[in-house]
């Protein structure tokens, strides 16, 4: 399966798995910037995809990042729809107490190529019952007794 990458701008990097079984291939910054704690940025990438047939791409955090800067993907996961030819941006958080600097090159992100099922809607006047019900948002608690 191929994944046809353009790049917009003659420095922008490839997306690459760093090791045979990641499931996640790196997006990197294309350009400078700070985001202050608190705030949010987008930050793009330089490059443009053509996902093959019935995928998406899921944009999701970096873990180091998370862990070391507090620094995470706002909307995750992100999805790019597989019709999208636009550029690639990841719109990143600082819950940090510190300014974070995102450097040209830097690794921001991962993306995840996902297979999609598309379904037909149908609207009906009763759903099936379950042991679960409408129960959610905690339901099942906190603790594995």
């Amino acid at each position: 399966m191929k994944l046809k990458v353009t790049k917009l701008e003659k420095a922008a990097i490839l997306p690459k798995y760093v090791h045979s079984d990641d499931s996640g291939l790196d997006l990197s910054a294309i350009e400078d910037l700070e985001i202050p704690p608190g705030e949010s940025q987008l930050v793009p990438t330089g490059i443009a995809i053509e996902l093959p047939p019935n995928t998406e791409a899921q944009i999701r955090p970096r873990s180091g990042l998370a862990l070391k800067h507090q620094i995470t993907v706002l909307n995750t996961p992100g999805t790019v729809d597989e019709g999208y030819r636009g550029e690639i941006g990841v719109i990143l958080i600082n819950h940090g107490k510190n300014s974070f600097k995102v450097t040209r090159g830097m690794k921001i992100a991962q993306m995840v190529i996902a297979p999609v099922i598309r379904v037909e809607v149908e609207e009906v006047d009763h759903l099936s019952d379950t042991t679960r019900g409408s129960g959610g948002f905690g339901s099942t608690g906190l603790t594995s007794d």
